[in-house]
């Protein structure tokens, strides 16, 4: 039996903390509760699926065969956006690593002093100007960071996100500096593609009912009449969200801020970031430079080393030397012995005492040569 050493590629986003999910090897960010996100997606299929099984091949021949085409193309639009949204990152921004951590608390201590027991500690904020207004920088004590303007964090991520507007459940993501023009355009896609299939599931029942009678059209598409449940309901939520969407984008507002009223009221300033210019605002945030992620959450960290027995025996080519000092791991056979330390410790030049008072010993030969002499003088 051996072991063999294993590495594997660790990438940034296993070790990423807060509550966020990843797929595709980091590439698909998304919030752990995605219940609401599959009902998203199953009513918006749902409903276009019905549309083109029960009301497309009757309103091609009969009006124009230009409407499931264009459609369809509404579908795939309002896919692309939703996907778009849900799948990237909002614009998390990273915690401070422990080093980071502690220098911070230490510039926040030597700047309030020592608070005396019993009494609370003054806020930690910063201040920076923006346009010529003073704005001011809350600290994050789940990230220990002071946020950037006009972020904050979001409660069911567990993270700071940039420019943070809320937290959409319909899409299953946060909705922030780097999605929100994609959750805007997947709104106004969306209230197109409802209003769209409403007129014409009108229509249709209408063309129908002139030819054979409104309730015959009913049981001929019974689709039809749960089309028109799921768009009238849905048609008052989504186009009243664009709308307020709209009026929040011509303001250069966020929906956190409209709802903390941030910048309103009589002793609220006015809005730094609003250029007072409805073409402007709009222009800024939906027609701005893609932001790039801080997150790096595909980079590489520190490779993980796992040891795994194997049944193969390793040939030993090479012979371990014991070393100087035995010790309790060294076996026994590998132990140095006390005749062979003697004999290096020896020097040759060195004679033994015992040499000196004794005479070499006779050898055997010379002891056979001694008796035959004997026997002959006798």
């Amino acid at each position: 039996m051996s072991a063999v050493m294993i590495t594997r590629k660790v990438r940034k986003w296993e070790k990423l903390p807060g509550k966020n999910t990843f797929c595709c090897d980091g590439r698909v960010m998304m919030a752990r509760q995605k219940g609401v996100f599959y009902l998203t997606l199953f009513l918006i299929a749902g409903t276009c699926a019905l549309f083109f099984a029960f009301e497309c091949p009757y309103l091609a021949v009969h009006l124009c065969p230009a409407i499931p085409v264009f459609a369809a193309l509404l579908f795939v639009f309002v896919m692309a956006m939703l996907l778009r949204t849900s799948f990237s990152d909002p614009g998390v921004l990273p915690r401070a690593l422990p080093e980071e951590a502690t220098f911070i608390e230490m510039e926040i201590e030597a700047a309030n002093g020592n608070v005396p027991a019993g009494q609370r500690p003054p806020p930690r904020i910063r201040n920076v100007q923006i346009n010529n207004q003073i704005v001011k920088l809350k600290y994050c004590y789940t990230c220990k960071i002071f946020r950037p303007p006009r972020a904050s964090h979001c409660s069911i991520c567990d993270n700071c996100v940039d420019r943070f507007d809320h937290h959409c459940p319909w899409v299953g993501n946060c909705v922030g500096k780097r999605n929100y023009r994609y959750f805007y355009l997947f709104t106004l896609s969306l209230s197109l593609l409802t209003i769209y299939i409403f007129t014409f599931d009108i229509v249709h029942v209408v063309m129908r009912s002139m030819n054979g009678g409104f309730l015959n059209t009913l049981k001929e598409t019974p689709g039809t009449v749960l089309e028109v449940l799921v768009c009238f309901f849905t048609l008052w939520s989504v186009v009243g969200l664009t709308g307020f969407h709209t009026y929040l984008i011509s303001l250069n507002q966020t929906t956190n801020e409209d709802i903390k009223g941030s910048w309103s009221g009589k002793n609220r300033g006015q809005n730094p970031y609003s250029h007072k210019n409805i073409i402007k605002n709009c222009c800024e945030v939906l027609c701005g430079p893609t932001y790039p992620s801080v997150l790096d959450r595909r980079g590489l960290l520190q490779e993980d080393s796992t040891l795994v027995s194997s049944s193969n025996p390793v040939p030993q080519t090479t012979k371990t030397t014991a070393p100087l000092i035995p010790n309790e791991h060294t076996p026994d056979d590998a132990k140095p012995s006390i005749a062979s330390s003697a004999e290096k410790s020896a020097s040759p030049k060195e004679e033994h005492p015992a040499a000196m008072k004794f005479p070499p010993l006779a050898s055997p030969e010379t002891d056979a040569e001694t008796s035959i002499a004997k026997e002959r003088a006798h």
